[in-house]
């Protein structure tokens, strides 16, 4: 490029010196460099015009791995000669010098146990090449990876205006434009980024680096359905009619849900014994490395049951008369109630609701890999709400969200919510992001008796949506099958975890999240604020950022709500969930500006029903 002057790079070469070989191993490095055990340093080496993408792929796959601890550190071309390569210009010594030396620094890097990400033109085949045998003499991996679009696209995307410059003949020897690009002729991976998204190429990358064993399989967040195929339902359902059948509760169907439809990836089913425990020891599955599980999914049976069925090699899930799935290779092992109950809730009380149906329940668990063998539907009109996974993740691909944020919530949507969730979207979008997109995810499994039901919070959240509290365009209801444990901050990190499955980044927590009154002092039975707390501490959950719940109180100047200043304490007004309640059983309407109005006659009548109903 003109304009640039050119420095000396015949420099004196180095006369004796003999390499000193480390004394820590590759090996013992790998395990203290990060908290996933294992070395993995490599290079990858991403090459392609200006504007082609690499730096974007590039910071992208860097967030990711890191996020999932992963050491990981990206060279970016601009950045480099800010500082190492700042003493060198563009004549054809200078860039393979500039090629060498990244080469050489990646090498290192690698050779550290992190993963290093190069993102440079470097437009010539041989010098690729040289940086290709500048890993294979140090025995480290080399991962070629060709960002590929035509320079129509590049030059349409031209962010920092050097193709148009180039075109005006203000920069001599600009790549793809006076000067060649040799493109690779085998490279590891080719990413057509003019027609995939970021994440889809940085998904193919963790693909490459989890089949060359550089990371483990477990990052990659895959949602993991035990539906049957297609191609292999029939000989599943003739199986199923043979097998001998355990019949299950609804709380067991909500169950087999969650785990069907990929909420518990990995999870192949019920847990057995050994998952079990980890879970309940460590609020993780280490198989294969940590993964954030902090809620047991059993099947409880009774001992009867137990005496009938042991020694089976398979037996079918009955609901209600009908074989819903098969459950094989099946475990069973004793349901020592009283100590799940002390690890999951915290307390043994039976009067907890929760705590109650366990201590009801069964004295066995049987764990066993899961044939579903259709979708569960409940026909309650609310069907085409209960998305899977996968069914969001596509739904998000398809809005071009760069950015989801979570919402989960058992209770009906006040304006505070909202505040919350449009301050969330504000500074989402201060921080870059063009298109976050909300999901308003109700929960909607199992629910203690005093709970407003889903059908009537359905019907309240559309009325928020209708009424433009919150924006339709950018919003996805959809409902969370999963039951409520009202187990506090242990529960809490399951409700994250299950929306990172669905690709949500962003989460919203709430006060007091999964949580209750003590049903006897009536004290709140976990601290409100330690929710949020261990979610930020959460092995397991670093793909997702914690959006701790900001207090919201009704302003009586302003007549809306607002975030609560304790030095403003006189214009505020709380109105708790029992007052709430008190003003929609009596028909009275709330302070102006509290809820919209056609999401506060829902809930007037729903209280008004349940008069009618005694």
């Amino acid at each position: 490029m003109s304009g640039v002057k050119k420095l000396r790079t015949d420099l004196n070469r180095s006369t004796n010196v003999v390499y000193q070989a480390h004394h820590v191993s590759r090996s013992k490095r790998g395990q203290v460099v990060g908290t996933r055990g294992g070395f993995r340093g490599c290079t990858i080496w991403l090459t392609g015009l200006s504007g082609a993408g690499k730096t974007t792929i590039s910071f992208a796959l860097e967030e990711f791995l890191v996020s999932h601890a992963i050491p990981c550190y990206s060279l970016d071309g601009d950045n480099i000669r800010h500082g190492l390569n700042k003493n060198l210009g563009f004549s054809a010594e200078d860039r393979e010098e500039n090629i060498r030396r990244i080469a050489e620094v990646a090498r290192l890097f690698a050779d550290a146990g992190l993963v290093c990400i190069t993102s440079f033109i470097s437009p010539f085949t041989k010098d690729r090449n040289e940086a290709r045998k500048i890993h294979a003499s140090a025995g480290l991996p080399f991962f070629e990876v060709f960002i590929h679009a035509p320079l129509e696209v590049c030059e349409s995307r031209d962010v920092k205006g050097l193709y148009k410059k180039a075109r005006a003949g203000e920069i001599k020897g600009f790549t793809g434009i006076d000067s060649d690009y040799e493109r690779p002729e085998v490279p590891e991976l080719v990413l057509k980024t003019g027609e995939l998204s970021v994440n889809e190429c940085v998904h193919q990358v963790l693909e490459l680096l989890r089949d060359q064993n550089i990371v483990p399989g477990e990052i990659m967040e895959e949602v993991n359905g035990l539906f049957v195929p297609e191609n292999k339902l029939n000989l599943a359902v003739a199986d199923a009619k043979t097998l001998p059948t355990i019949s299950i509760t609804k709380l067991d169907l909500q169950w087999v849900q969650v785990l069907a439809e990929g909420w518990a990836s990995p999870l192949k089913g019920f847990m057995r014994e050994k998952e079990f425990l980890q879970v309940l020891h460590f609020g993780n599955l280490l198989d294969g490395g940590a993964i954030n599980m902090s809620v047991p999914i059993v099947l409880p049976v009774s001992t009867e049951t137990k005496q009938q069925l042991d020694g089976c090699a398979a037996m079918a899930l009955e609901y209600q008369g009908s074989r819903v799935a098969i459950l094989r290779n099946p475990e069973f092992y004793q349901h020592r109630k009283e100590e799940r109950c002390a690890r999951q809730w915290g307390t043994t009380y039976p009067k907890h609701p929760y705590i109650k149906m366990v201590m009801e329940g069964g004295d066995w668990l049987v764990g066993g890999n899961l044939e579903v063998l259709e979708r569960i539907k409940w026909n309650d009109g609310l069907d085409q709400y209960r998305l899977t996974p996968g069914e969001l993740r596509q739904k998000f691909k398809d809005m071009k969200a760069d950015a989801v944020f979570a919402f989960q919530l058992r209770n009906p949507v006040h304006n505070g919510h909202a505040l919350l969730m449009q301050d969330t979207k504000r500074r989402l979008l201060e921080r870059g992001y063009k298109n976050p997109v909300l999901l308003l995810h109700p929960l909607g499994g199992w629910t203690k008796d005093d709970d407003v039901p889903l059908d009537w919070r359905m019907k309240q959240h559309a009325a928020v949506l209708e009424e433009g509290i919150l924006d339709p365009a950018s919003t996805i209801v959809a409902i969370f099958p999963s039951p409520m444990m009202y187990a506090g901050p242990t529960e809490v990190q399951w409700h994250c975890r299950a929306r990172m499955i669905a690709g949500a980044n962003f989460y919203i927590v709430g006060r007091d999240p999964a949580g209750m009154p003590h049903p006897e002092t009536k004290q709140d039975l976990y601290d409100p604020t330690h929710g949020s707390k261990v979610l930020t501490m959460a092995p397991g959950l670093t793909s997702v950022e914690i959006i701790p719940f900001r207090v919201a109180a009704y302003n009586k100047i302003k007549k809306a709500m607002d975030f609560y200043d304790t030095e403003r304490h006189a214009e505020f007004e709380f109105i708790s969930g029992t007052k709430m309640r008190n003003l929609a059983r009596s028909g009275e309407n709330p302070p102006d500006g509290f809820m919209a109005p056609e999401a506060w006659k829902v809930l007037v009548e729903y209280y008004n029903s349940l008069q009618k109903d005694k």
